[in-house]
């Protein structure tokens, strides 16, 4: 098993210089892959977790989340079902999957698993945590695609993605004026 560190500054026109994203990812056997990213904000926990959690309106800010669903919800669990896509290779690629999300506002975690859809596996969680001055947003996703997806390809891909989706959720919290 081999880890991979790498730290990426990313530029935002409105806010200047933005904080370092780190971001890890592992792989695993049989073309599993482990990413994690994590931002370092001013936006308090409330209200990322209120971005977070307004399900029907991510695939509004998400790049490359093309439609976000509530299916339904039984106290703290949440189902939904959400359909990515983006242009790979010229090609366009869609991805669906229904997911099972467990809310822990307390502990400002937001699991999640896929119950079906186009990949093998699709899990990780949100978690929100305030420190002095400060929120650290991480997204944590264990994923392996699908037989014949190419693994290197989908590697690629999410850690591009994984960053932008951080710096999306950051940024509609600031448009909500949630600050």
């Amino acid at each position: 098993m081999s880890i991979e560190v790498s730290l990426k500054t990313l530029q935002r026109a409105s806010q200047g210089q933005h904080q370092p994203i780190e971001q890890t990812m592992e792989r695993l056997p049989q073309g599993v892959r482990r990413l994690a990213v994590q931002l370092r904000t001013s936006v308090p926990v409330p209200d990322l977790w209120s971005v977070l959690t307004d399900y029907e309106a991510l695939s509004d800010f998400i790049p490359n989340l093309s439609r976000s669903t509530l299916l339904g919800r039984q106290g703290h669990v949440v189902r939904l079902s959400q359909i990515g896509s983006q242009q790979l290779l010229g090609l366009k690629f869609s991805a669906s999957v229904q997911l099972e999300l467990s809310e822990h506002r307390p502990e400002g975690l937001l699991q999640f698993r896929m119950l079906k859809g186009d990949f093998r596996r699709f899990e990780g969680c949100w978690r929100l945590q305030a420190v002095p001055d400060a929120t650290l947003l991480l997204y944590d996703l264990t994923v392996q695609g699908c037989l014949g997806m190419p693994v290197a390809l989908i590697e690629q891909r999410l850690r591009h993605d994984l960053s932008e989706n951080l710096l999306a959720v950051e940024k509609e919290a600031l448009r909500r004026g949630l600050v």
